[in-house]
C-alpha cells in the first residue's frame, strides 16, 4: 500500500484499537477456567463493546468494523484453539502483528486507476492507493491491512484460489528438504533459497553490533532497528518468493508430490534449557535453528498442500537419509559427508541428499500403488481380499 502520511496515521489507529479490543478479549477470557462458567460470546462481547464506545469517546472515533471484526478474529482464534489445531491466543503487542480487517465490502469500494495501481476505500481513512500486482477476484466481501516489521502496508483481499490441476503423467517426485541446500529432488535437482549477499550480510552483522550497543529507549536504537527490520523483510521476501515459484512449479509437473513427514516446530525448538537444568550445545542448535527456519521448510510443505491438494503425501522421515536407493540396504556408515553417499553393500554412490528424496519418492510409490490409484482422484482397482482367495 501507498498511504500518505496522514493516512499512516489513521491506519495505525485502526491497528491501535484492533490491538485493545483483542488484548482485552483475551485478558477477559483468562478470568475463566473449567468448572467457572462458559466465557462470553462475540454476541456478548460486541454489545459489551458497544458499552465501552459509549463510555470511552476516544474509542467511539474509531471504526466499529475494525473491533468488531477483532472480537470476531479472537473468538475465531479461541475456536481452532479448542479444535486442536491452533495453540491458544495470546497478547499482541506493538510492532508485531499490527493489522485489522474489513468486512462488507462493495464493488464499488475497489477501483482500478492505472495497470499497476489501485485505490480502496478504508473505513475513516478514505481513499487508500495500492499497488495492483493480483487480479482482485470479482464478489470480494473482505480484506485484511497488515504492516510488518519493515514498516511497509501490505492488503490482501479473501479470495481462495483455484488448485494447480494436474498434469496427469503419472509421475512421482520425493522432495528432501535439507540445510546446506533447501530442496532436493529425486530428479536430482538442487534448489536453493537465494540468500543475502556477502554485502548485506556484513551490514546486518555491523547493524546487530550497533543494536547491542545502543541504549534502549534512544533514538538510535530505533533507527538501526528499522534499519534491522528492512534487511531481514529482504530476506524474508526472497525466501516466500522462492517457496511460491519452487511449490507452483512442482504442482505443475507432478502428480504426485511426497516429503517428509518432519515436525518442523518441534526440530527448531532452542536447547537453551532452564536455569535448573541448563541446555548443552547451544550455540550449535541456535545455528541450525536459524538454518532451517531460512529453507523454509514447512511454508514450503503449506503451500504445496494449498495449491496441489490431495496429492502432497507425507512419508515417514526413519532412515531416509541412511538407505541406498539402488539397493535398499540401511547403513548409517553410508554417508560419507553432508553431500557425499556410498552404499558399502552394493557400491552405488551419489548425492546424499539426491539419493534420500528418491527413497522418499519410493515410499510414497509404495503408498499411492498399493490401491492403484492416484491421491486426487480415488483408487481405481483394490487389492485381494483374502476372504475371496480363500473362497
Amino acid at each position: 500500500m501507498q498511504p500518505t502520511p496522514a493516512q499512516e496515521a489513521a491506519l495505525a489507529e485502526h491497528c491501535r484499537h484492533a490491538r485493545y479490543v483483542w488484548n482485552l478479549a483475551v485478558e477477559q477470557d483468562s478470568f475463566w477456567w473449567p468448572g467457572r462458567g462458559s466465557a462470553p460470546g462475540f454476541a456478548e462481547r460486541c454489545r459489551q463493546l458497544t458499552e465501552a464506545r459509549a463510555a470511552h469517546p476516544w474509542l467511539a472515533e474509531g471504526s466499529v468494523i475494525v473491533q468488531q471484526q477483532a472480537l470476531k478474529d479472537f473468538a475465531q482464534a479461541m475456536a481452532n484453539f479448542f479444535g486442536g489445531t491452533h495453540k491458544r491466543p495470546t497478547w499482541r503487542k506493538r510492532g508485531r502483528g499490527e493489522g485489522f480487517r474489513i468486512v462488507a465490502v462493495k464493488a464499488e469500494d475497489v477501483r482500478r486507476l492505472s495497470r499497476h495501481v489501485g485505490e480502496v476505500r478504508v473505513p475513516k481513512v478514505g481513499w487508500v492507493r495500492f499497488r495492483w500486482s493480483w487480479p482482485v477476484s470479482a464478489g470480494v466481501k473482505s480484506y485484511r491491512v497488515t504492516r510488518d516489521r519493515a514498516g511497509r502496508w501490505h492488503i490482501a483481499f479473501a479470495a481462495i484460489p483455484q488448485p494447480v490441476p494436474a498434469p496427469g503423467n503419472g509421475e512421482v517426485v520425493g522432495v528432501d528438504r535439507g540445510v546446506v541446500v533447501s530442496a532436493v529432488l529425486s530428479t536430482g535437482e538442487l534448489l536453493t533459497v537465494a540468500p543475502l549477499r556477502e554485502t548485506e550480510q556484513a551490514r546486518l552483522r555491523r547493524l546487530e553490533r550497533r543494536l547491542a550497543r545502543a541504549k534502549p529507549g534512544s533514538a538510535r536504537r530505533v533507527k538501526v532497528k528499522a534499519a534491522l527490520a528492512r534487511l531481514k523483510a529482504r530476506r524474508r521476501d526472497r525466501r516466500k518468493d522462492w517457496v511460491e515459484k519452487t511449490s507452483t512449479d512442482l504442482a505443475r509437473r507432478f502428480d504426485v508430490i511426497a516429503v517428509e513427514d518432519l515436525k518442523v516446530a518441534a526440530m527448531t525448538r532452542s536447547a537453551r534449557g532452564t536455569a535448573e537444568k541448563p541446555g548443552r550445545g547451544v550455540r550449535q542448535k541456535a545455528g541450525l535453528n536459524r538454518g532451517i527456519l531460512a529453507g523454509g521448510w514447512g511454508l514450503l510443505v503449506t503451500r504445496l498442500e494449498d495449491k496441489a491438494p490431495g496429492r502432497v503425501i507425507r512419508v515417514d522421515p526413519a532412515f531416509t537419509s541412511q538407505r541406498c536407493s539402488a539397493c535398499g540396504v540401511v547403513d548409517r556408515r553410508a554417508r560419507e559427508s553432508q553431500a557425499r553417499f556410498r552404499c558399502r553393500s552394493c557400491h552405488h554412490a551419489g548425492h546424499a541428499d539426491v539419493n534420500a528424496a528418491r527413497n522418499i519418492a519410493h515410499a510414497a510409490g509404495h503408498a499411492v500403488a498399493a490401491r492403484e490409484g492416484p491421491r486426487n482422484t480415488g483408487p481405481v482397482h483394490r487389492e485381494p481380499q483374502p476372504v475371496l482367495l480363500i473362497a
